[in-house]
């Protein structure tokens, strides 16, 4: 039996509160700005800066999978639109205690033919958005005028996270900040898009 939006997210709230070491969430936006400040001290150059926070995000990303999967219990999703449910509902809930609201975008068929909804929502170039109302790293952060031309994107942590993460489970994505409210735009969004779903490795001298 499938298992739906509401249950999800009642599997995350259920981690988030059975966490013993919850972070303080105004020591993590500070230790989190002072480390993005020493980036922008080292590479002087902002586009440098996003690409460390994303290689960051992405080593902490192949980590972390391995305790979500063993405090959520979650199998196999059913889809990419599934992923994306749980991302938003369980993963970010559990680590972050936010619930970024999840927008699907099917696959454009490649050709007339018909395809069913499952098959677009597995295939290559499946997304789904997710609209943060609340970002914990971006508390007590205001942009100066230089980042904001140099086109930081200050929380791009988390999409090397989802990257890792979601590359640990089989699934190759390109996870990319579309806006950010720190940039002036109205709202925070993050665009997951699927590349293709990886082939399990066979360890060597196993047949």
């Amino acid at each position: 039996m499938a298992t739906t939006s509401k249950q999800y997210k009642a599997i995350g709230e259920d981690i988030w509160k059975s966490r013993t070491e919850k972070t303080n969430t105004e020591l993590f936006a500070l230790t989190y700005g002072a480390l993005v400040v020493q980036l922008i001290q080292d590479y002087e150059d902002y586009a440098e800066v996003n690409k460390q926070l994303e290689k960051m995000g992405y080593n902490i990303g192949t980590r972390l999978i391995e305790d979500f999967l063993a405090r959520s219990a979650i199998g196999r999703c059913a889809d990419f639109r599934d992923v994306g449910e749980v991302v938003a509902k369980v993963g970010f809930k559990a680590f972050l205690n936010i619930t970024p609201t999840v927008t699907h975008a099917a696959a454009v068929p490649t050709s007339p033919s018909r395809t069913s909804a499952t098959s677009n929502a597995n295939a290559s170039g499946a997304s789904f958005t997710l609209t943060l109302d609340d970002n914990p790293l971006a508390e007590f952060v205001e942009l100066p005028e230089d980042a904001l031309e140099g086109g930081l994107w200050f929380s791009n942590v988390l999409c090397g996270v989802l990257r890792g993460s979601l590359e640990m489970i089989q699934m190759q994505v390109q996870a990319t900040f579309t806006s950010d409210v720190l940039r002036g735009d109205e709202t925070t969004e993050i665009r997951v898009t699927l590349v293709k779903y990886l082939e399990e490795e066979v360890p060597v001298g196993d047949d």
